[in-house]
């Protein structure tokens, strides 16, 4: 054991040069010599060392001695190791083992393919420089994977991008790449053989490469036409996954046919521009000259997409390119195209929109993989990217209804141009719905036409950003930066897109790098403000031009076989456009871009089904609505929900609801006659004000949850209530295009407060208010705005109802005819319902007309904050039974009706405010002397029910109150409303001479119905003209008087003290006789 421990000592004191040879013999010499005993720290470094093994080992130590190849290869290393200079208890190698390395082990031949031989093992040592070269070209390569895009040659141009084309194959990488990893790594070192690391795929089936093939491999993956940005996903599966599409060595050839297919497909995008550039030069259509390709890499979408199983595609895009599209994704017929430059007048009903903003829907059959498909291009305004969430929504819809539970048969793609990519802050929005559960669409597929402007704006001064498309890192997913004019690249690029979107069912995005060869329209001139890029854009030849040569030169096609395909192509156009010559009209039927397919047929269109139900459904929704869940005992409920469904079934004991309750039983109703409810927005599975509690937590058990209102019915409809992200502008926009798929379904959203909807104000005036108007596209969506003064502020007071009247479609000079399908013929040809409820039963019966409609319109409904638990707020059974049905207006039932000829004031109000008039005027003692009736529904305005009110009480001073200031509110809608409801008995149609001239009806009656003087001191031919269906203005007049607030720039007070001093004002206002 002495010897064996002295060899040990001996053999770390070797000079680690020394030659093998001149080793042993100096350890021959050594233990002959006895040396003395080593240190203790060097023999406690040597745990092998014991008694029982000492004897074996000083064996094995003779015998090498003699003769190295006498022992095991183990032991060989060992002893060479030590002479080497191994310090002690490092000389020690483990044998080759099939089990997997331990955590933070490398095994050694990984470090390089010489290292795996047995004689470079036994006759070198490892040095630092070895191991410090392996992880080297580790870092190397995950450099280009980090930031080979850094310095890809993206642009056409060659503006802003490092053109890696030119340089010699055995330069060293650029150092935006490697950084400082060459360092100690030179020319000499590039044709050194390295072992590949799992984390990379250029070598194939090859496990070794030298390090200049590894170089050339990786740039031709990450530095060529394509710049993959994808290393800070998390997943480490993700990103090999998209290692092994871009590294594998030849995994973007294409077949001769697939190239032929390119090339035709090209040419159709690039013949289409420029027939309309030749037939209507002078007319904008925002062409896709410099970024054609995106026609066929749509198509190539399509295609892969479709042979993965996908069945629907759902598309928004702005107006670039969108006719294109249309014609060539989509095969609109070109004729319907055609005349939309032509000037036609329209055949049928709505206002219509530019070309460039219509939509479609086509079932065809996909060529390629020979399946039926389903493409629709949603409509958009012009307010860039807003139309995503409205995509993501349909697309949503769709997968809900078609039990399209994983995103496998319905998939949505969205187009976007650069600047409104980085611009726009929907965009974000937009993409933080992608992965919450009730919003997913499992996977978006974006393209971005990157023109590298934004209308006269270059990109350093419209963004802050590397890239545009940076945004879409906040959700992980891979953005893939491709040169447009490099059309085999993109195809890949669609592929692989395609490929990603089916594996993860996660966002991607397709950065196509191209150029804009006009200006912003075809009319508008770029050289103003980029004259440099615009002289070498007027140098650069078609992409199609590129493509062919490419092909020609490769053989794959002649120059006969390309002009071939443009003529065939050129004449299809010449046919349709004369076709287009011979119609009439242009029809706004033919861009719908939602059919409800069987929906309005069979149908008597001004005819409503009953919205009364029976007392025994009223009674079970109710109680299952108050109870806990049924066979859970052990669900632990917070013993203040307890206490409010102890209050529910005291209630439903004394047969009436409150406001939660009504609103529970319409949805209950709902879903048991099988329509599907969906109840959206901020926190709304609880409410805002704490009312509705539609979700019970298990207070003990994390996710553990109860929906009553889906479990009512064991055939019901599915009930769907989710709390969205922190966001109005994107939830609305999604809720508004789920509702649009289908017409059987009850879609709500609800703002926290009605103040916040402004900030979706665009999806409310673009696509609520003027969707029907524009684009022939019906809309059930409810918006529910939570509304009134309560002493909260200016920000959480007012839904801003005064907006939604400004936009309502019925003309105030008009009294329109009264009959017995009036209030029906009102709601179809207006745009939209505002209304103000002040019970819950009408709140019941509001719900459930949505459905029972034989048409559909979005329903504006201002809701209460303190009436949700007001003692007096709450409406009996025998209010929402079989038989009743919504009231436009709510007459007065007290005292006062008993006597209408002894009422001295009528005063019409709406909402909250009701119960603090008639509070007000019961501690008055004005019960007999004021009536008070209420309009729930405000637009369309109840001309026949104002005026029946009015007429019941003939003396009565007619008066408005409201709780909003004078200049918001209802007032300014219903001034002239009630004076056209009072003072025309008979449908009023203007004359020839007043619709010749501006002013409004308003301004044109104002003086005789408002004089300053008698009526008898007007002179005849100050009277305004009358046709002969009108009735003259009599000279007992009735007008009505505001009483409010008075006028302000804030919608509320935000001083307590003010805002009930201005309550008491209102009052006092409204009943001082």
């Amino acid at each position: 054991m002495n010897r064996a421990r002295a060899m040990s000592y001996l053999l770390s004191r070797a000079s680690p040069g020394m030659p093998l040879g001149a080793s042993r013999a100096w350890l021959i010499g050594a233990t002959r010599s006895k040396a003395s005993a080593p240190p203790s720290a060097a023999l406690a470094a040597e745990p092998f060392l014991n008694g029982s093994s000492s004897n074996y080992v000083e064996e094995m130590y003779t015998a090498w001695l003699s003769d190295p190849k006498s022992v095991h290869q183990s032991w060989d290393t060992f002893f060479r190791n030590a002479v080497s200079g191994a310090r002690p208890g490092e000389a020690y190698t483990a044998p080759p083992s099939l089990a997997e390395p331990q955590a933070n082990h490398v095994p050694l031949t990984s470090l390089a393919p010489a290292l795996a031989s047995p004689q470079m093992v036994s006759d070198a040592p490892i040095s630092d420089k070895v191991i410090d070269d392996h992880l080297a070209v580790q870092g190397i390569i995950r450099a280009y994977q980090a930031r080979g895009h850094l310095v890809a040659a993206l642009d056409p141009l060659g503006i802003d991008r490092e053109a890696l084309s030119e340089r010699h194959p055995t330069t060293l990488p650029s150092k935006t790449v490697v950084r400082n990893y060459f360092d100690y790594i030179g020319e000499s070192d590039m044709e050194r053989s390295f072992k590949l690391p799992l984390s990379t795929f250029v070598g194939g089936s090859e496990t070794t490469l030298p390090l200049k093939e590894i170089i050339k491999r990786l740039e031709d993956a990450y530095c060529r036409s394509i710049g993959v940005e994808f290393m800070f996903i998390n997943s480490l599966e993700q990103c090999n996954w998209i290692r092994q599409k871009f590294e594998t060595p030849g995994i973007m050839y294409m077949s001769a046919q697939e190239k032929r297919l390119l090339l035709a497909r090209l040419t159709r995008s690039h013949g289409f521009e420029a027939f309309l550039a030749r037939k209507f030069s002078s007319e904008k259509r925002f062409g896709l000259e410099g970024c054609e390709i995106l026609i066929p890499a749509m198509k190539q979408v399509i295609d892969r997409s479709t042979s993965l199983g996908v069945e629907s595609f759902v598309m928004g895009m702005p107006h670039r390119g969108r006719l294109n599209v249309l014609s060539n994704v989509c095969r609109k017929p070109l004729e319907h195209i055609f005349c939309q430059f032509a000037g036609l007048d329209t055949g049928d009903e709505g206002s219509g929109d530019v070309k460039y903003h219509l939509g479609t829907y086509v079932e065809r059959l996909n060529r390629v993989t020979n399946k039926n498909i389903r493409l629709a291009i949603v409509a958009n305004p012009s307010h860039l990217e807003a139309v995503n969430p409205v995509v993501q929504g349909k697309t949503r819809a769709e997968q809900f209804y078609h039990g399209d539970s994983e995103g496998n048969k319905v998939l949505s793609v969205l187009l976007h141009g650069d600047a409104a990519f980085s611009g726009q802050g929907i965009v974000y929005e937009t993409f933080h719905l992608s992965e919450l559960p009730q919003y997913t669409t499992h996977g978006t597929i974006h393209v971005v036409v990157n023109n590298q402007i934004g209308f006269t704006t270059d990109p350093r001064m419209s963004r802050s950003s590397p890239y545009c498309t940076d945004v879409a890192r906040v959700v992980n997913a891979p953005i893939f930066h491709v040169n447009a004019d490099d059309p085999e690249a993109v195809m890949h690029v669609c592929n692989v897109a395609a490929d990603w979107r089916h594996t993860f069912h996660k966002d991607v995005v397709i950065d196509l790098v191209c150029y804009r060869r006009n200006g912003h329209n075809e009319i508008d001139e770029p050289m103003f403000t980029q004259p440099l890029m615009y002289n070498r854009i007027r140098k650069l030849k078609p992409c199609i031009d590129l493509y062919s040569d490419k092909l020609v030169s490769e053989g794959v096609v002649t120059k006969e076989e390309a002009k071939e395909v443009r003529d065939k192509y050129e004449k299809i156009l010449e046919e349709a456009f004369a076709a287009a010559k011979m119609e009439t009209r242009v029809f706004n039927k033919h861009w719908i871009d939602s059919p409800w397919s069987g929906f309005f047929e069979g149908k008597d269109p001004l005819r409503a089904s009953p919205t009364g139900i029976h007392e025994d459904t009223i009674t079970h929704i109710c109680r299952r609505f108050s109870s806990a869940p049924p066979n859970a005992s052990d669900f632990v409920i917070h013993r203040g929900l307890q206490r409010i469904l102890n209050a529910r079934m005291e209630m439903v004991k004394e047969r009436t609801i409150d406001w939660a309750m009504g609103e529970a039983v319409a949805f209950g109703s709902l879903l048991k006659e099988g329509i599907h409810v969906r109840l959206s927005g901020q926190d709304v599975e609880r409410g805002t004000f704490s009312h509705r509690h539609h979700i019970l937590h298990h207070q003990k058990v994390d996710k553990s949850q109860y929906n009553a209102l889906a479990h009512l019915y064991p055939d019901q409809a599915p009930y769907t209530v989710c709390n969205s992200s922190l966001s109005e502008y994107a939830v609305l926009g999604f809720e508004l295009g789920f509702s649009m798929t289908n017409p059987n379904a009850l879609v709500i959203w609800e703002a926290q407060f009605g103040d916040f909807h402004n900030t979706a104000q665009c999806i409310i005036d673009q696509f609520i208010a003027s969707g029907q108007s524009k684009w022939i596209r019906q809309t059930g969506l409810v918006l529910l705005l939570p509304h009134g003064m309560e002493g909260m502020g200016p920000e959480h007071s007012s839904a801003r109802l005064e907006r939604f009247l400004q936009m309502t479609s019925d003309d105030p000079d008009i009294l329109p005819a009264f009959s017995s399908d009036f209030a029906i013929r009102q709601l179809s040809d207006i745009n939209w319902i505002v209304a103000s409820c002040s019970t819950p039963a009408n709140l019941f019966h509001i719900l459930r007309r949505q459905i029972a409609l034989p048409f559909r319109k979005p329903l504006i409904l201002m809701t209460p904050k303190s009436l949700l638990r007001h003692p007096e707020a709450k409406s009996p059974f025998d209010d929402m039974v079989e038989g009743t049905e919504f009231q436009r207006v709510i007459p007065e039932a007290g005292p006062a009706s008993k006597n209408p000829a002894g009422v001295k004031r009528l005063i019409f109000c709406s909402g909250k405010v009701y119960y603090d008039l008639t509070a007000a005027r019961k501690e008055a003692g004005l019960e007999e002397s004021i009536a008070i009736s209420r309009m729930e529904q405000i637009a369309p305005f109840p001309y026949d029910l104002v005026k029946q009110e009015c007429d019941k009480y003939p003396e009565a001073e007619l008066v408005w109150s409201q709780e909003e200031h004078k200049n918001m509110g209802a007032w300014s809608y219903i001034q002239p409303r009630i004076a056209t409801a009072l003072n025309c008995e008979k449908h009023l149609i203007p004359s020839a001479s007043e619709s010749q001239e501006s002013q409004s009806w308003y301004e044109y009656w104002f003086p005789w119905l408002f004089p300053t003087s008698s009526p008898s001191e007007v002179s005849p031919s100050e009277a305004p003209a009358t046709t002969q269906s009108e009735t003259p203005v009599a000279s007992d007049t009735r007008v009505v008087r505001y009483a409010g607030r008075p006028v302000s720039a804030s919608p509320a007070t935000g001083n307590k003290k003010t805002h009930l001093r201005e309550l008491k004002n209102l009052l006092e206002d409204a009943l001082a006789l």
